[in-house]
């Protein structure tokens, strides 16, 4: 199993290509199911979770083409993949497929919309809360879904085939439920308004794609869509936006270790609240035609309490990493997770590099201290197993960090980015 060794104690300067994003590029992704005609994506990162939505997504038929193979981008990668799902072949997405990631759950939207029917797998993924699909499964029957559970699997049928559009209120916020909701709707007949519903930029490029499909969606990014069905969907072109997870992850490792970097592509809009939050530790942040510039001198860095929310709060998928920012601080700081009730699990790793934390309920509380030394650290979730290796950028001594199949999942060729600024970063194969 691959693991990630850093030697720490260098500052980061230079530029780091931001990619797509990964939460951009599932929904998308699974929305080619909507239309037998082609979806063509643009910027879609190279990561584990991607080819592994590829091969559920061919499970139900759909081809898909790499154009050029690898388009290159200065220092990163950007790929143009054409989705085809001209013959859905199967409606069932079976458990070994849908255990790996959780959002594959999502296809049972589409495959309703589209064909009527779909049996689809309770989901797996991180360890980071037991995210249940009650939220989705509940829209879905608003618009008209018989839904039964059986054997572990959801089985719904759309009455007379098709859903029919429905004003339906999340009774909590939730990015799965609002872009199940948007593709599932696209096809309903009438009108349907969602209500509670998440304004994540993600949320706001899955229905931009919709309408260039021709779908009827307006207030993506509000708390209130309206969705006008269609007939039908069309192919069309669409970009995947940059991962605002990546960019604040880069922002903070820069925070942490001083220097000078441009994060290219990167948009301040995407993330405005965290960049906010790293400004007031001591980060010089601007944002340039090119990206976005991420500066710390001399200076320490603030210590700063931080609750997360969903968008435009500051996003529970940067908590581990501003977490280990923060274990080098000046003074104390108060870390509340409200999103996910198991998404601590960083802390006892970020403790064996001699960080000092504390966890009150939902609450860690951290005491800043003035040095950290390198250890064998494991990570335990995708943002985790970051958030350990910002903290072993500014570590005394050598970081192994193991599992990094996490990584995978949802950084590109971060130790090539991060090499290409300065950083000693490099993967051990075994």
């Amino acid at each position: 199993m691959d693991s990630i060794r850093v030697k720490g104690g260098n500052e980061l300067n230079g530029r780091i290509p931001i990619s797509g994003a990964k939460n951009a590029a599932l929904p998308l992704m699974i929305a080619s199911l909507l239309t037998d005609d082609t979806l063509t994506l643009e910027n879609v990162p190279d990561l584990a979770d991607v080819q592994q939505l590829i091969r559920i997504l061919g499970n139900h038929g759909v081809d898909h083409s790499v154009n050029g193979r690898r388009e290159k981008q200065q220092e990163g990668y950007s790929r143009t993949i054409n989705f085809s799902a001209r013959h859905i072949v199967d409606t069932t997405a079976p458990y070994e497929l849908v255990s790996k990631m959780r959002a594959s759950f999502w296809v049972i939207g589409p495959l309703l919309a589209r064909m009527g029917e779909a049996k689809v797998s309770l989901p797996g993924g991180c360890a980071i809360g037991t995210r249940p699909v009650d939220l989705l499964l509940e829209v879905l029957q608003s618009l008209g879904t018989e839904i039964d559970i059986e054997g572990g699997y959801a089985i719904a049928r759309a009455k007379n085939k098709r859903l029919v559009g429905n004003r339906h209120r999340f009774g909590k916020v939730t990015v799965g439920g609002t872009h199940v909701g948007l593709m599932a709707a696209s096809l309903a007949k009438g009108e349907t308004v969602l209500e509670n519903a998440a304004r994540e930029p993600e949320i706001v490029n899955l229905a931009e794609c919709l309408n260039a499909m021709g779908a009827k969606i307006t207030g993506a990014g509000t708390s209130t869509i309206t969705i006008e069905g269609v007939d039908s969907l069309s192919g069309a072109r669409h970009r995947v936006i940059p991962d605002r997870i990546e960019t604040g992850t880069y922002a903070m490792a820069v925070a942490m270790t001083g220097g000078d970097v441009v994060l290219e592509g990167g948009r301040i809009d995407l993330l405005q609240r965290a960049i906010d939050i790293l400004t007031e530790t001591g980060a010089e942040i601007s944002q340039q035609d090119d990206g976005i510039r991420v500066k710390r001198n001399g200076n320490g860095v603030r210590a700063i309490d931080v609750t997360t929310e969903p968008f435009p709060g500051f996003p529970t998928d940067l908590q581990a990493q501003f977490m280990g920012l923060m274990t080098m601080a000046s003074g104390q700081s108060r870390i509340t997770e409200t999103i996910f009730e198991n998404r601590f699990m960083h802390v006892q790793e970020l403790a064996r590099l001699g960080a000092h934390i504390s966890l009150s309920g939902q609450t860690a509380i951290v005491d800043g201290v003035s040095r950290l030394k390198g250890a064998p650290v494991m990570a335990t979730d995708l943002r985790a197993s970051v958030s350990l290796v910002i903290a072993g950028l500014a570590a005394e001594g050598e970081t192994t960090v193991s599992r990094i199949y996490h990584l995978d999942r949802g950084f590109e060729r971060l130790e090539d980015k991060l090499s290409n600024c300065g950083a000693v970063v490099e993967r051990l194969s075994g």
